[in-house]
This record gives C-alpha cells, structure tokens and sequence, in this order.
C-alpha cells in the first residue's frame, strides 16, 4: 500500500509519488528542504543557512559546478524506528514467521530460475519483496506481500544502500548543489531492529558490495565517493512501534504518511495530497518528481545560473536526468549496481512528462 503499481506509472506524470515508505520520503523531503534552502538566501535579503553555502565562483570548480553545496560543518545522521525493508531485515523476517516457509513470486519481468523456484538468479534481476526470504544479499522490490501489485521500487535497503555512494541528493537537486558533503554519517536503529550481520551484509563493502573495488570508487568524479555510515543501535524506542504498544492493541498498518520540515507540512495518502484522487495533478506533493524538477528550474532562473538553467530545461525528465552535467552521478549509480546490487533494475514509466504541460 507504499508503492505506486507498475501499470500505473505512466498516468503519473511526475505528480504522484513511486514510493512512499518512510525512509524514502524523509530522504525525498531533505531534499525538498535543501531546494528550499537554495531558494530562500538566492533571494533578497540574501539571509544566510546553517545548512547550505552558495559558492562564490571562485570556488567553484569543472569537477563541481554546482553553484550550494551543504556547509562543511554539517553532518547528517537518519533514524528509523524499524529496520529497512529489504536485505537489512531478513533475519528479522524469518524469525517472525509462523511458517517459514517462504513465498516465491518473482517480478513479472524476470523469468530465470534458481534450484527449481521461480526466484531470479544472482545478477538477472530483484527478488521481490520477502519472497525467497533465506536468500541473502539480493536487491528486492516492493511489496513485501504477495498478493499486492508489483512494483520496482527497490527496497528501502537497497535505496540506502545506493545513497553511500551517490549520496542523499536526488539528479535534480545534485544539478544545484554539490553531493560532496551530502552522506548519511550514521544511520541508527531500535536494537531489537538490528541485526550486525544483516547490516554487514546489506550495507558494507565487505558484504555484498565487495566486488566494489577501490579502483572504481577512485575513478569517480564531481565529488562522488564511497562514504559508508555507521549502523548504531539504540535501547529507546519509537513511542508508536510495534514493541511499543500494550498487548491488548493491535498495530495495523496504515497508508497515511506524513512530511514534515521547519517551513511545511503535507499529509498524503497513496503518493498524493490527502483529498485529491491519485492522478488529480492538484494532488501533487511538493516532494513529487514535477514538484522537484520546477523549484530547481526557478532557483537557477533566479541565481542567474544560465548553463544549470539550460540543463534543467530540457523538453522531458529524462532527458534532464540524461544531461551531460548529471555524467558523473550516472557512472556512479552504474559502478555500484553493476560491482554491489547486480540484481538492480530501473524503474521506468514515469519520466517522459514535460514540466509544464498538464497531463491528459
């Protein structure tokens, strides 16, 4: 009920929200939060923020044009109050099981086998959601339940995984600002929700990214690098967990979430406004792919920055995302799929819609 179906992606037109578990939407509102940095002291009176520096040309460079970059003595540390769907749960999820035995649907597009199930063989594609649970170490789509639509939408373990090397900053937002000092420092978890293998394995390079070689993380340009973040548990509790609440309640999964930052607020429910049908453009969350793409096209309109604006005004999303000056971020993405998450397969269907043309 976190992800928007496959047959549904092309109705979105960048106004409707992929995936919407809580990892991805904290990391798509920081995102949101850092153009709205950029867009606050690029205007008059030029205020200053204790996040983000707009760099003097002098301090620019070839490798890394961006006019923002996050100021050098800002860390950034993400909570989660349960572990990551995906790789960094499994033993988690087959310890809950009543019956372990596991569910083996695979992604419609996959059509390999390994030892007689229907779940795709290593570096052929996602496994999907907890299906096949006791293989460990491979990329997996959402949903986890079976009987839902499919989807792929990576995992949020996978998602986070990917950040370590391309960092939190999405190809819109890196058009503007530098990904230099854009990675998760540490990423802390309930310590009922970690599991030091599961984290060894899922996230670091001495588990399945271990075909990352220093070689090709020295290759990387425009400030990329491997920045991994440090897994720490903690004994405190969300107040709302499942471990939280009295025996007698029942904890039921809900499709409402909530986005949150210093300035705004929006509650939606199925990648959407709360109150607007799911296709309705006026539903459309300021942390959308249009959403996005249209405040970074007005703060390179209004920081005078005609080389960003000319790269930011291509006739569709993925031709932006296709710019020369996003090279660097796809070569990165490349490496770490092709040497870490093998089983990675991009989600198409929702990037040819133009930023100023209203759906049909």
């Amino acid at each position: 009920m976190k992800c928007l179906p496959q047959d549904k992606l092309a109705a979105g037109n960048g106004n409707v929200l992929h995936d919407w578990h809580a990892e991805v939407v904290a990391v798509r509102t920081f995102n949101r939060f850092l153009l709205d940095e950029c867009l606050r002291i690029a205007n008059p009176p030029f205020p200053a923020s204790d996040i983000v520096h707009q760099r003097s040309n002098s301090e620019r460079t070839a490798q890394e044009p961006q006019p923002f970059t996050i100021r050098e003595d800002v860390q950034i540390h993400m909570y989660c109050s349960e572990a990551p769907c995906g790789d960094a749960s499994m033993e988690l999820t087959m310890d809950a099981q009543e019956d372990a035995t596991p569910w083996t649907s695979a992604p419609p597009t996959i059509s390999s086998t390994l030892n007689g199930s229907d779940a795709p063989a290593e570096g052929t594609g996602a496994l999907r959601g907890r299906s096949n649970f006791s293989l460990l170490g491979a990329v997996r789509c959402k949903p986890s339940r079976p009987d839902a639509p499919p989807t792929l939408s990576k995992s949020c373990t996978d998602k986070l995984t990917m950040k370590q090397a391309t960092s939190l900053l999405s190809s819109i937002t890196s058009s503007l600002i530098s990904p230099r000092n854009a990675y998760i420092h540490s990423l802390t978890l309930p310590a009922s929700q970690y599991v030091p293998a599961a984290c060894e394995r899922a996230f670091s390079c001495t588990g399945r990214l271990r075909g990352l070689t220093g070689d090709t993380i020295q290759s990387w340009g425009g400030g990329y690098r491997w920045q991994p973040f440090e897994v720490k548990p903690t004994e405190r509790e969300f107040a709302w967990s499942r471990r939280s609440i009295a025996a007698h309640e029942k904890a039921v999964a809900s499709n409402l979430s909530a986005v949150w930052t210093p300035t705004w607020q929006e509650t939606l429910i199925g990648g959407v406004l709360q109150g607007r049908k799911q296709m309705d453009p006026r539903g459309a969350s300021k942390i959308c792919r249009r959403g996005a793409w249209s405040l970074a096209v007005q703060i390179a309109g209004i920081a005078g920055l005609p080389v960003v604006l000319e790269a930011l005004r291509r006739s569709t999303y993925s031709e932006v995302k296709g710019a020369d000056h996003l090279q660097d971020r796809r070569k990165v993405k490349k490496d770490t799929q092709e040497q870490g998450l093998s089983g990675w397969v991009r989600n198409t269907g929702d990037s040819d819609f133009a930023l100023h043309t209203p759906p049909s």
